[in-house]
């Protein structure tokens, strides 16, 4: 099965560092970053969960839950959370699943066999409160994420979720959004009044609506 954005993403059940959970049923009506990292103990993977876990209440205020995955076992993860929260001086409250068979790594296309035939690839997921995924990432083993990125993005498709907005290159919450092409003219006198046209006439711009 190949996942794309609007798929829907596929629910299990795991074994993880805060508990059992059935996928699905622990989002809720949240929205979910779900990232796998190729393996614990690893130097890059430690400054990537200590970061999340340095976002949380950035991510609490975007009604998003972090979730990790890799293929090592939960005993495993225990030890190395020690390590993260000692390091990064963090606590990590968010789930790291143990898929230790790489079953929910196979249902969601993290490993790469020309990368590792075992390894988790750095895979992103943004997944919806109606459960649909509406971002995928894919980073080599070797580079780090860059979860201010993250965040703007899930700023972006929260807004355009709630205001049927687009977001130009580089858009910040202090930037300008462009009006979408799909609303109807009355739709947009209505909804943006102040709108500015810069260059074609299909380059309109208005005040992010969540500010203005």
């Amino acid at each position: 099965m190949v996942l794309g954005l609007g798929s829907k993403a596929p629910n299990f059940k795991a074994h993880t560092t805060e508990g059992f959970i059935e996928f699905h049923s622990w989002l809720g009506d949240a929205w979910g970053l779900f990232f796998s990292h190729p393996e614990d103990y690893t130097p890059v993977c430690t400054t990537e969960l200590g970061v999340v876990a340095q976002l949380k209440d950035e991510f609490a205020k975007r009604n998003t839950k972090a979730i990790a995955l890799s293929v090592d076992s939960l005993e495993s993860h225990y030890g190395w959370k020690k390590d993260i929260e000692q390091s990064m001086n963090v606590t990590v409250r968010f789930p790291i699943i143990a898929d230790e068979t790489a079953t929910i790594a196979q249902l969601y296309g993290m490993i790469h066999k020309k990368s590792s035939v075992k390894h988790t690839i750095r895979s992103v997921f943004i997944i919806g409160p109606d459960k649909q995924i509406k971002l995928h990432l894919t980073y080599p083993m070797a580079v780090g994420r860059n979860f201010d990125e993250i965040l703007r993005v899930i700023d972006a498709l929260q807004l355009n979720d709630q205001y049927q907005v687009l977001t130009p290159a580089n858009w910040n919450q202090d930037h300008d959004v462009l009006i979408n092409p799909a609303l109807s003219e009355k739709e947009v006198d209505k909804l943006y009044p102040d709108l500015s046209i810069k260059g074609p006439s299909y380059m309109r711009f208005a005040k992010n609506p969540k500010i203005r």
